[in-house]
C-alpha cells in the first residue's frame, strides 16, 4: 500500500515524456500516450478506495530532512480520494478533449507534457501528509499553471495572464509558507496527522491570528478570492483545455481544499469566520454581477466561477459542520457543472472562430447536439431542479439561514445569497440565449459552424451526465464519496443530511424560487442593465496590476542605482561594512573576548607559513594592477593555504587545494591573454582609505572573533565523525565519507552549483569574439602557439596524469583520494593536453560533450541517492560490503563510489566546458585553437 501511494502520485511525472516522444507518430498516439499515466493512476486510486470508504486513513513515507520537520509522507482518506478523483478523472476528459481542440501546428505534446506536470503536482499537493512538502507542490502547480496559461505565448494576452497568475499565486505561496512555519513551530511538527488534532493549541497560541491570515492569503489568492480575484479572468488567455482543467476542477479548487484539510485546525474562532465568510460572501456577490455584463463567453464562465469559489469559501466560513459538508458538495457539482461548460465554450469557439456573445447568436441550428448539452449545464449552474447545482444551492441556503454570526443583522447573509443566486440564474439565461438563440450569428470568423468531431462532444456528455446523475439519484451516487470527504475534513463524526432531491416546502425552496424568478427578471431587463453597468468607470485589473508592478519595479531600479554603480569596489565596500555592523552588534553582549581556555603554544614553522601567507596577500593588494604578478602572488597564496592544511593534519584538503589552485591558474592565465597588461589606476586618496579602513576592521574582527572562540570551551562534532566513519559509511576516509554519506546531500548540492556554473560560463562565452591585445613591441609574444618542448612533455604527462588520477579514486574512501580531486587531476591533464596541442585537435580526439558528461555525472550522483529510497533508507544513505574474488582476496564496494564517479565526471566536464568556451574567445586565432 504505501508504495502505491507513491506510485500514484508519481505517474503523471514518470508520463511526461511519453507524449513528447509519441508526438512524431501523430495526434491520437500522443493524446493516448498522455492519457495512459493519469488512466493507470485512476484504477490505483479505486484499488486503494476500499479502505478509504471504510473510513481508514492510508499513509506512507520516508524522513528525508528531518531536522527541518520535512519528510516524503502521504496521505489518503476522504477528502484526499476526493480531490485525486477529479484530478484524474476531468484529467482524462481534458485529454481526449484537447485532441481534437489543438490545432494540427501546435505543439501537443508540450502541452501534455505540461499537463501532466500539473496534474502529478496536484495530486502531490492533495496527498501530502507533510505541509512542507505539501508546499512544495502548491508552489509547483503555480509555475505548472504559467506555462500552461502562456502555452500560446505568442499571444501578448496569454503572456500577460500568465505573468499575473504567477505573481499573484506565488506570492500567496510565500505568505502561505510563513504561515506553515507558524503553525509547524506552534505544533512542534509539520505533519498533518499531529497539526489537525492539535487545534484547540493552535487557537490558545498567540501566533494563532497572524498564522491564520498568512493561510489565508494563499488560500485566497490560488482560490481567487476578493480582492485577489482578479487574475482568474485574465488567465482565460490560455486554450480552453487549460480553462476547463484548471480553473474549474483543479488549481483554483487548491485553496479551497486547504480550507477543508486544515478546518479543523484552524477553524473554531472569529478569527476564522470573519475573514474568511466576509471574503466568500464578497466573492460571491462581486463574481455573480460582472459575470452579468461580461460579453465574452469565457470571461462571463469565469466570473461565474470567481463568483461559486466565493460560495464556496463563504461555507467554509460559516463554520459549521453541515457548511463543510454543502462546501464539499459544491466543490463537485461545480467542477462537474463548469469544466462541461468550459469545454462547450471551447466547442463554440472552435467552430465559429469568436467568443463574443454579441455575434455567436443563433447556435442551436447549427450545432443543436452542443446546445442541449450546454443548456443543461448551464441549468445545473443556475440551481434548477433536479440538476446536482440545485441540491448543493439549497444546501447552501439552508445553512446560511442558520447561522446567527451577524448579531441583530444575521439576515444580511440570507438576502446577499438570494441576490447571487438571482444573477447566477441571470448569466446563466444570457449564456442560454445570447449564444444559442438570438437570432442570426453576425460577422463570423468561421461563418460555416457545425457540430464537432464526436469524440470532442464526449468529454462533455459524460459531464452532463453526472450533472442529471447526481441531481436525480445523489444518495446512490455521489453520497458514499461525499460521506467519506466531509469526515475527513471535520475530523470527526458527519452530522445528520440528507440528500433527497425533495425536502419540502421550506424557506430554501422558497429562496431557490426567488432566484429563479429573479434570474428571469433579471434577464428580461438586462439591456438597461448593460447600459448602466458601460456607464461605470472602467476599472481594468490588468492596468491596475501593470500599475502596482511598475510602481515596484520604479522603486526597486530607484533603490539599485543608490547601491549599485558597477564597481566591485564599492559592493564589497558594502559587503564589508554591513558584516562589521552586524558582527559587532552580535559581539557586543560579550563581557569580555578573554576566555577561560589557555592558548597552546606558538607554532613556530605555523607562524611563518601565516607569516608568509599575510605577505602574499599584502603583495596581492600592491601588486593588482600588474594582471601577471597579482596572479602569481595569489598562486603563491594558494600553495600556503595547502601548507597550512598539511601541516593541520589535513591531506584531503591540501591536495584539493593544490588541484584548484592549477585549474583556476591556468583558466585564469588564459582569460589574462585577451587582457591588457596593467589596468589602469581607478581609486582615489578617498577610497583607498576608506579601503584600508575596512580591511584593517576586517582583520581586527576576525582576530578577535578567534581569539574568542579558542579561548572559549566547545564541543566538537569531529568525534562523531570518527567514531561511525568506518561502520556507518564503511570508509576510513572521515573526509570522504562526509562527502559522499554523512553530507552528501550538501555535495550534491555543491556539485549541481559547479555544473550550473560551467553552464553560464559557456552561455556567456557563446558566440564571444575578442580580438587579440595590441602587440607589446618591449615584450613580444611567440609565434609558436604549441612549443614542441611542451607537446612533448604533455603527451608524456596525459597517462601518467590519468592513473594518478585513477588511483586517487580508487582509493578515496579510506585513504586521502576521492573522485573531487581525481577529477581536478584529470581536469588538469586534459586541460594541458589543450594548451599543448590546440582545442581542435584535443576536441578530434575527445569525441563527447562536455556539458554532457557534467550532466551525466548529476544525474548518476541524484540517482545514486534516490536508489537508497527502494530499501527504505533516507536520501543518499550509502550502502556497502566486503567481498572476496580468488587472486585478489578481500576487497570492499560501497554506492558512494558510484556517487563519488557523478562528482569526478561534473568536476571534469565543467571544467572543461570553461576551457572550451575561453579558448573559442579569439577572433584572431584559427577556429577551435587556443593561443
Amino acid at each position: 500500500m504505501p508504495m502505491m501511494l507513491a506510485l500514484l502520485v508519481a505517474l503523471p511525472f514518470l508520463g511526461i515524456c511519453l507524449p513528447l516522444l509519441a508526438a512524431r507518430h501523430g495526434r491520437s498516439p500522443c493524446a493516448a500516450a498522455a492519457a495512459l499515466a493519469p488512466l493507470l493512476g485512476l484504477i490505483l486510486l479505486f484499488f486503494l478506495g476500499p479502505p478509504v470508504f471504510a473510513g481508514a486513513t492510508l499513509k506512507s513515507g520516508s524522513p528525508w530532512l528531518p531536522e527541518l520537520g520535512l519528510s516524503l509522507s502521504l496521505r489518503l482518506d476522504g477528502l484526499g480520494f476526493l480531490f485525486a478523483l477529479l484530478i484524474l478523472g476531468i484529467g482524462i476528459l481534458v485529454i481526449l478533449y484537447a485532441r481534437y481542440y489543438l490545432a494540427d501546428h501546435e505543439p501537443m505534446g508540450r502541452f501534455f507534457a505540461f499537463l501532466l506536470l500539473f496534474m502529478g503536482a496536484m495530486l502531490g499537493l492533495v496527498l501530502s501528509e507533510n505541509l512542507l512538502l505539501m508546499l512544495m507542490f502548491w508552489e509547483l502547480t503555480s509555475l505548472a499553471s504559467f506555462l500552461l496559461i502562456g502555452f500560446w505565448h505568442h499571444r501578448s494576452d496569454a503572456r500577460r495572464g500568465a505573468r499575473m497568475a504567477l505573481v499573484v499565486t506565488g506570492g500567496g505561496g510565500l505568505a502561505l509558507l510563513a504561515g506553515v512555519l507558524l503553525i509547524g513551530h506552534i505544533v512542534g511538527s509539520f505533519e498533518l496527522s499531529e497539526v489537525l488534532v492539535a487545534g484547540e493549541a493552535i487557537r490558545a497560541h498567540a501566533l494563532y491570528p497572524a498564522a491564520l491570515m498568512l493561510v489565508l492569503l494563499g488560500v485566497f489568492s490560488k482560490s481567487a478570492q476578493f480582492p485577489l480575484h482578479f487574475w482568474l479572468a485574465q488567465a482565460m488567455a490560455a486554450p480552453t483545455p487549460v480553462s476547463a482543467y484548471l480553473h474549474s476542477a483543479t488549481m483554483v479548487k487548491a485553496g479551497v481544499f486547504l480550507l477543508a484539510r486544515l478546518y479543523p485546525a484552524l477553524s473554531g474562532s472569529d478569527w476564522w469566520f470573519y475573514p474568511v465568510s466576509l471574503s466568500g460572501l464578497a466573492t460571491l456577490l462581486l463574481g455573480a454581477l460582472t459575470a452579468l455584463f461580461q460579453h465574452d463567453l469565457k470571461g462571463l464562465l469565469a466570473y461565474s466561477t470567481i463568483s461559486h469559489l466565493g460560495l464556496i469559501t463563504l461555507l467554509f466560513g460559516l463554520d459549521s459542520d453541515l457548511a463543510n459538508v454543502a462546501a464539499l458538495f459544491h466543490v463537485i457539482n461545480h467542477a462537474t457543472f463548469k469544466a462541461s461548460l468550459f469545454m462547450a465554450a471551447g466547442i463554440i469557439d472552435h467552430e465559429t472562430g469568436s467568443r463574443d456573445m454579441r455575434r455567436i447568436n443563433g447556435m442551436w441550428k447549427y450545432m443543436p447536439h452542443t446546445a442541449t448539452l450546454a443548456m443543461v449545464a448551464s441549468a445545473a449552474m443556475a440551481g434548477v431542479p433536479l440538476l446536482n447545482g440545485f441540491l448543493s444551492k439549497e444546501m447552501f441556503f439552508s445553512e446560511i439561514l442558520q447561522q446567527n454570526l451577524l448579531g441583530s443583522f444575521h439576515w444580511l447573509l440570507p438576502v446577499a445569497a438570494t441576490i447571487a443566486g438571482v444573477f447566477s440564474v441571470a448569466y446563466s439565461l444570457r449564456f442560454i440565449h445570447g449564444v444559442f438563440f438570438n437570432g442570426e450569428p453576425g460577422d463570423l470568423p468561421r461563418p460555416d459552424p457545425h457540430e464537432p468531431p464526436h469524440y470532442m462532444r464526449i468529454p462533455v456528455e459524460v459531464l452532463v451526465f453526472l450533472c442529471l446523475l447526481v441531481g436525480i439519484l445523489p444518495d446512490w451516487s455521489v453520497g458514499p464519496l461525499l460521506a467519506v470527504a466531509a469526515s475527513a475534513s471535520l475530523g470527526g463524526e458527519l452530522p445528520a443530511y440528507s440528500l433527497a432531491i425533495w425536502h419540502g416546502f421550506n424557506l430554501p425552496l422558497a429562496m431557490s424560487a426567488v432566484a429563479l424568478s429573479g434570474g428571469v427578471l433579471v434577464h428580461v431587463l438586462r439591456q438597461p442593465l448593460l447600459r448602466w453597468y458601460e456607464g461605470l468607470p472602467d476599472l481594468d485589473a490588468q492596468a491596475l496590476f501593470r500599475g502596482g508592478i511598475g510602481v515596484l519595479v520604479d522603486f526597486s531600479r530607484g533603490l539599485t542605482g543608490v547601491l549599485e554603480n558597477g564597481s566591485l569596489q564599492r559592493y564589497l565596500a558594502l559587503l564589508l561594512g554591513s558584516v562589521l555592523v552586524l558582527a559587532v552588534f552580535a559581539l557586543a553582549p560579550l563581557a569580555e573576548v578573554d576566555g577561560p581556555v589557555a592558548l597552546g603554544p606558538v607554532d613556530g614553522i605555523g607562524t611563518l607559513v601565516l607569516g608568509a601567507l599575510a605577505l602574499t596577500g599584502l603583495f596581492g593588494a600592491a601588486f593588482h594592477r600588474n594582471h601577471l604578478a597579482a596572479l602569481l602572488v595569489i598562486s603563491g597564496s594558494g600553495l600556503l593555504v595547502a601548507l597550512v592544511f598539511a601541516r593541520f593534519s589535513a591531506p584531503d584538503l591540501a591536495l584539493t587545494q593544490l588541484a584548484v589552485e592549477m585549474v583556476t591558474i591556468v583558466l585564469l592565465l588564459l582569460a589574462l591573454f585577451f587582457l591588457p597588461e596593467r589596468s589602469p589606476p581607478e581609486s582615489d586618496s578617498l577610497r583607498l582609505l576608506r579601503d584600508l579602513l575596512l580591511a584593517a576592521a576586517s582583520g581586527i574582527l576576525v582576530a578577535l572573533l578567534v581569539y574568542a572562540v579558542l579561548t572559549r570551551p566547545y564541543e566538537s562534532i569531529a568525534a562523531f565523525f570518527l567514531e561511525n566513519s568506518l561502520t556507518g559509511g564503511g570508509g576510513a576516509n572521515v573526509v570522504n565519507v562526509i562527502l559522499v554519506d554523512f553530507r552528501g546531500f550538501d555535495t550534491l548540492g555543491e556539485i549541481s552549483v559547479l555544473a550550473i556554473a560551467a553552464v553560464g560560463v559557456s552561455a556567456l562565452l557563446h558566440g564571444l569574439h575578442l580580438p587579440h591585445p595590441p602587440v607589446d613591441r618591449e615584450r613580444p609574444r611567440s609565434a609558436d602557439h604549441h612549443p614542441l618542448i611542451l607537446r612533448q612533455l604533455a603527451r608524456a604527462l596525459l597517462p601518467m596524469a590519468m592513473l594518478l588520477s585513477a588511483f586517487l579514486f580508487l582509493r578515496g574512501h579510506n585513504l586521502p583520494g576521492g573522485g573531487f580531486i581525481a577529477g581536478l587531476v584529470t581536469a588538469v591533464a586534459l586541460i594541458l593536453q589543450c594548451i599543448a596541442l590546440g582545442l581542435s585537435w584535443a576536441g578530434a580526439r575527445l569525441r563527447f560533450s562536455f556539458h554532457a558528461m557534467a550532466a551525466a555525472g548529476l544525474l548518476l550522483a541524484a540517482l545514486t541517492g534516490l536508489g537508497s529510497w527502494a530499501f527504505g533508507r533516507p536520501f543518499l544513505t550509502s550502502a556497502f560490503g566486503h567481498f572476496s574474488l580468488p587472486l585478489i582476496g578481500d576487497f570492499e564496494l560501497a554506492t558512494a563510489m558510484l556517487f563519488d564517479l557523478g562528482v569526478y565526471l561534473v568536476v571534469v566536464g565543467a571544467a572543461l566546458s570553461i576551457l572550451c568556451g575561453i579558448g573559442h574567445v579569439g577572433r584572431d586565432a584559427p577556429r577551435g585553437e587556443v593561443s
